[in-house]
């Protein structure tokens, strides 16, 4: 596996990353939460590390803080072998509700706790993690790009954005950097943003790329997934719309199995194969999961398969 990894560089220009990340959400919020274990999730990140995996992906959002924490952890020892990427810009209340705020003043605030969690003294990609609709753009990644001329942050990036919302920030600061969910099941990026982004040498992040699981054939009903998962609550998920999506894994599962591959490994070999700029970040604390999702770069997926693949049918149900 270790001669075919890809490789490229963060915004074109950027540090070299691998061609696979690791999104560190699952391991502190969001999925499965019952089954949370911060050992064994540093053995996941010290894992990728060996293989070759050297973005981390992150937010102040996820436990919430206790995600930047337990990858601080890990780390220890180990800072200048990673790309570190966090996201600040939403915000959890209580009930688990998310809100966003992107004035100045919190992102500064919210970049600099960042950085204490970690243990370190800059992160490497520092993301917006949503616009705010009540703060101008411009204002809230003016304040991203005064992390960079201070040190606080490598480069910076955005999360969930337009065409329109990308051009607003270049035009005060390059933008190294587009996170948006894009998977077999998700392909709305497809449409302006990835190819906007390939032009520029933006470096897009497909979070979710295995459809949060659902891609690999795991769940054929809303009974199996875990009680207290964050997907129960997502309209793809949902008793009818999880039976009604099921030709889609079916598919996966089918096209993987005629190939030889496992599905996941299809999914993300998939999405590397759209463009050189594109970095799927899959999250996992399992380390089986976790070898199975990296050796996907060393994939080459033939025509046919690509072409079944993408003549999947829509999904039912949005994505929130």
């Amino acid at each position: 596996m270790g001669e075919n990894m890809r490789y490229t560089r963060l915004g074109g220009d950027g540090p070299q990353i691998r061609a696979i990340g690791l999104g560190c959400m699952g391991m502190s919020w969001g999925y499965d939460e019952d089954a949370r274990d911060d050992d064994h999730s540093v053995a996941v990140i010290h894992r990728a590390i060996e293989l070759g995996c050297n973005l981390l992906d992150m937010a102040d959002l996820y436990g919430p803080f206790t995600n930047e924490r337990l990858v601080g952890r890990a780390l220890r020892g180990r800072r200048d072998q990673v790309v570190l990427a966090t996201k600040g810009g939403l915000l959890a209340d209580g009930s688990r509700a998310v809100h966003r705020n992107g004035r100045p003043e919190h992102l500064r605030a919210a970049c600099e706790a960042s950085l204490l969690r970690l243990g370190v003294d800059h992160v490497d990609l520092y993301q917006l993690h949503r616009v705010d609709p009540a703060v101008p753009i411009e204002e809230s990644w003016g304040t991203l790009a005064e992390l960079v001329t201070e040190g606080k942050a490598r480069m910076i990036g955005l999360s969930e954005v337009s065409v329109d919302e990308i051009r607003r920030a270049e035009a005060i600061h390059p933008v190294a950097s587009v996170q948006s969910e894009l998977s077999l099941w998700t392909r709305e990026p497809l449409d302006s943003v990835l190819p906007y982004c390939t032009e520029k040498q933006i470096t897009f992040l497909p979070f979710a790329p295995l459809g949060r699981g659902f891609l690999t054939g795991r769940f054929a009903g809303t009974a199996d997934l875990p009680v207290r998962d964050g997907r129960r609550n997502l309209p793809r998920f949902q008793p009818d719309t999880i039976s009604a999506n099921q030709e889609i894994a079916r598919r996966v599962v089918r096209i993987s199995s005629e190939i030889g591959y496992t599905p996941a490994q299809v999914a993300l070999a998939w999405l590397l194969a759209l463009a050189d700029n594109v970095v799927p970040i899959p999250g996992t604390k399992t380390l089986s999961h976790l070898e199975d999702n990296m050796a996907a770069d060393s994939i080459t997926l033939t025509a046919d398969a690509r072409s079944a693949l993408d003549a999947l049918p829509e999904p039912v149900g949005n994505r929130y």
